[in-house]
């Protein structure tokens, strides 16, 4: 058992709670003087719990903190000293405004009577704040909403996070706008936009008329079209998944991403969060955890991506430091904690998938990078140890059991050696990257998962906030307090 604090769903106020282990689950239970006790599924797998448990990392969070004490947590947030995680993406809501009117979404301008869209200014402000953390600065940026493509100058705001130095500038939508303008993906494609991350429930009508209210998935796939035609380069889909509506769908998705592997890059799937208030027995049905997405995409695929093929993000913590190392500079951690989020890569030949573990002896090789690092760090010729390093690598890849159709062994000795973008993205645009990331509610959250958090929001008044506190206790408001009223002037074209 595990002792943490969480939230009464009812009042907010922290209290005492605990994690432990029945009938094969984790399970969270909580008690509030005042609204009594509250139980919920933190994980569905003890056993993938434990496994996940071993990898976790403290990581060198930001010493230009912008709130010197914890006694305020989760409300009074702008990260703190406590806080054990850089911000490896930075998500900004440029408007609340949208072109969908889902059944299911509550946080629309519409529905809630007001605009949030920060200015052009406001925007440079984030930006600048996030790339002056210290003593690494944000690297990584996410545009989202509402539906960022509503706002005419979104391709001037991707310039000018590109002109500030973002590595990685990715892109939240529905696809709308994408599916029906060529000419606005060229835009997005000319203004240095990498990424789309593109909101994609299924592979049949089905799960689209519960979520969305209409069959999008024409144009979920006429936008993965236009992105492969015109720009930007890569797709990355992510299903928010929920029992019964779309989880029967998993090995689905995963396989049309692989027949698609030119332009999509990888899926992150997004166990539901439950952002309202909602009964036990409902939460019990709709629940879906990491869990349950890995043993899912097991059953789905015939076993070609078995549940021992994932680890959790904060595995790759090792690889860091080692590159780090390597080129002598900071790089950023993945230090998250470790039961956020979980990931793989797998290779996709002749219909087939090839999980990177079935080749590659992947805790040998992390433990084996922990090892070069302090010895990297304490010799006076690095050159020689890395040369001695990279001679003991082929010893954890077993190339015949790997892809035909690549060089595996030489895509990690580059990245290994070098480091750089170029590499990295080699690797990347070989393999295709399967994610899943469980973002917290009332019902679930712990406090040990927020310190670590690496996802964060920046708002106009300057703050950084990790993800789920914001969405938990301070979207509404911050949006409410930079907003104007709603008039219909303000309403996108919609589609139906």
């Amino acid at each position: 058992m595990r002792l943490t604090k969480s939230i009464c769903p009812e009042c907010k106020r922290v209290i005492e709670a605990s994690v432990f282990e029945e009938n094969g689950k984790m399970l969270m239970e909580k008690e509030c003087p005042d609204h009594g006790n509250f139980r919920d599924v933190y994980w569905s797998d003890a056993e993938l719990y434990k496994k996940f448990e071993k990898y976790s990392y403290t990581g060198t969070g930001i010493s230009n903190f912008q709130s010197a004490s914890p006694l305020s947590c989760p409300s009074g947030c702008g990260i703190c000293r406590y806080h054990e995680s850089g911000t490896l993406l930075a998500n900004i809501d440029v408007t609340n405004r949208c072109n969908l009117r889902c059944p299911v979404c509550f946080a629309n301008a519409r529905v809630k009577g007001f605009v949030f869209e920060p200015s052009f200014e406001e925007i440079r402000k984030m930006m600048e704040t996030l790339r002056n953390q210290k003593p690494v600065p944000c690297s990584a940026i996410q545009f989202s909403g509402g539906e960022p493509t509503v706002r005419d100058d979104l391709p001037e705001i991707i310039e000018l996070a590109q002109e500030l130095g973002f590595a990685h500038i990715q892109l939240a939508s529905n696809g709308v706008r994408l599916a029906n303008s060529p000419e606005y993906c060229k835009r997005l494609r000319d203004a240095t936009l990498r990424t789309v991350y593109l909101a994609f429930d299924g592979i049949s009508p089905e799960p689209y008329f519960e979520t969305r209210g209409f069959n999008a998935l024409p144009s979920k796939k006429k936008a993965v079209e236009n992105c492969r035609r015109f720009g930007p380069e890569s797709v990355v889909l992510v299903p928010t998944l929920a029992k019964g509506v779309n989880d029967s769908q998993i090995g689905g998705i995963i396989r049309y991403a692989a027949e698609n592997l030119d332009i999509i890059k990888g899926v992150n799937f997004q166990p539901i969060a439950f952002t309202g208030r909602i009964d036990q027995s409902q939460r019990e049905r709709k629940r879906i955890t990491i869990s349950d997405v890995i043993k899912l995409a097991e059953e789905q695929t015939n076993g070609e991506i078995p549940c021992d093929a994932w680890y959790p993000v904060s595995f790759v913590v090792p690889l860091s430091r080692f590159l780090s190392s390597v080129r002598k500079v900071p790089i950023p951690e993945l230090a998250v904690h470790p039961h956020c989020g979980a990931g793989t890569y797998v290779f996709f030949e002749e219909g087939h998938f090839i999980p990177i573990t079935s080749f590659l002896d992947v805790e040998g090789f992390v433990e084996f990078l922990e090892e070069a690092t302090s010895e990297m760090n304490g010799k006076v010729s690095r050159v020689l140890t890395l040369a001695k390093i990279i001679k003991q690598v082929p010893k954890y890849i077993d190339e015949k059991k790997g892809p035909k159709s690549v060089n595996v062994l030489r895509m990690i000795l580059d990245v290994l050696k070098k480091g750089d973008m170029e590499n990295t993205s080699r690797f990347h645009r070989n393999t295709l990257f399967l994610g899943t990331m469980h973002f917290q509610d009332l019902y679930n959250i712990d406090l040990e998962r927020i310190k670590k958090c690496g996802v964060h929001y920046a708002i106009p008044d300057g703050r950084i906030i990790p993800f789920c506190t914001y969405n938990i206790f301070h979207r509404d408001s911050v949006e409410s307090k930079f907003s104007v009223p709603y008039i219909q002037e303000h309403e996108p074209e919609q589609e139906s």
